[in-house]
């Protein structure tokens, strides 16, 4: 009994091992960057427990008895962002003097995937956001002390429509699985969503808002994605995700300005964001990296990994003019899932623990240009809270 168990604890120990190795070359191997990365749903971000309840074949079971067609996947998301960072340095003084940008993130993402056969399905996921943009800048002056005012967008977001197979099948007498996706992002999402700014207290104009709270990027995009489960036994398991969004376009033309219109001549402050591409807001690549352990007694699972999330500065496919505010969280991740019949409802929290806020391209190329190292910041949230049920059918 004590050698099957430490010989149990030697082989979890080794698998952590080598999921964190990999977790960490992913992290460093790739570009840096992200604010909040935009809600990607489905099956890569919350199904870890619930596919392996009804896609793993457990210890003194001898066949799976799941014969649902239909998974359907509603998931709440909120954070907070207000807290800036230049680099991996936290800019305090912002919130010390009020003039910090707080962005309120809410989304819901319907997530409907159908079973084809034991090898292939498909899979639709629909987001709804609602965002609040409180500011400072945008409006009178950012001046400690000036009024704070907010703009606000919200509507359906950019639909997914992905094709999963199992690299790796379940099946009898198999610990572990490997499911592949392969999808497309459809330019559903509102990206020119417009508010009113104030340049007074009493007077305002129209602008597009901020590109952190539009609903949608106005590109197509390709995603891929990972997600790997692996029993150790009846209690514990292990799973990690990857899924990249691939965003060829380069920028979606739509204006930074916030509605001020471009003089002519252009100021000098609008002559540099032409000059160094600024002006116009940029369609980012993103990705998400997750790993961790679960524990499951009867139909509870309680899970803890780490969570990686990140806008990269410059794309695989594409140039990477435009505005973007790049940036990766890393996260600790705790999550509980609950399973009664045919239901799964879940609960996920991931606590940032790193944020970094690397050079952009504008950044960059104003560097190269006036020999002036230039970054930008950005505002990071310091947790964020998912919640959710699935139904299968």
């Amino acid at each position: 009994m004590l050698k099957q168990t430490s010989d149990l604890i030697s082989q979890m120990v080794k698998y952590l091992f080598f999921t964190f190795i990999t977790f960490i070359a992913y992290t460093q191997i790739s570009a840096q960057g992200c604010v909040a990365i935009r809600t990607v749903g489905g099956l890569n971000t919350m199904q870890h427990a619930g596919m392996l309840h009804d896609g793993l074949l457990h210890e003194g079971m001898t066949e799976l008895k799941d014969t649902s067609k239909w998974d359907l996947n509603v998931t709440d998301r909120y954070f907070k962002s207000y807290k800036h960072f230049s680099g991996t340095t936290e800019n305090t003084q912002r919130v010390d003097d009020g003039t910090d940008v707080r962005n309120f993130s809410r989304s819901m993402d319907i997530a409907l995937v159908r079973k084809i056969n034991e090898q292939w399905s498909v899979g639709i996921d629909l987001p709804y956001v609602y965002n609040e943009r409180s500011s400072l800048y945008e409006h009178i002056s950012n001046v400690k002390g000036s009024p704070r005012f907010s703009t606000y967008a919200q509507g359906i977001g950019d639909i997914r429509l992905t094709a999963y197979k199992w690299i790796i099948a379940p099946k009898d007498g198999r610990k572990g699985n490997l499911l592949g996706g392969i999808g497309i992002k459809l330019p559903t999402g509102n990206y020119k969503a417009t508010d009113q700014f104030h340049y007074s207290l009493t007077a305002t104009r129209e602008g597009p808002v901020d590109q952190s709270i539009q609903p949608g990027d106005g590109g197509w995009g390709l995603t891929l994605e990972l997600n790997g489960f692996r029993s150790i036994n009846t209690t514990w398991s292990l799973y990690s995700n990857v899924y990249y969004l691939i965003n060829p376009m380069g920028n979606n033309g739509v204006s930074t300005l916030r509605g001020v219109a471009i003089a002519n001549p252009p100021t000098a402050s609008q002559a540099a964001a032409i000059k160094y591409t600024s002006d116009v807001m940029s369609v980012p690549d993103q990705y998400l990296l997750r790993a961790g352990t679960n524990w499951t007694r009867n139909a509870l699972t309680i899970s803890l990994g780490a969570r990686y999330e990140c806008v990269p500065a410059s794309d695989l496919i594409g140039d990477n003019t435009g505005f973007r505010r790049p940036g990766s969280v890393l996260a600790i991740e705790p999550g509980a899932n609950y399973s009664y019949k045919k239901l799964n409802f879940y609960l996920y929290a991931p606590v940032a623990i790193r944020r970094e806020r690397p050079q952009s391209y504008p950044d960059i190329l104003k560097t190269n240009d006036t020999n002036v190292f230039t970054r930008g910041d950005a505002a990071f949230a310091d947790y964020s809270i998912s919640i959710g049920v699935g139904y299968k059918f």
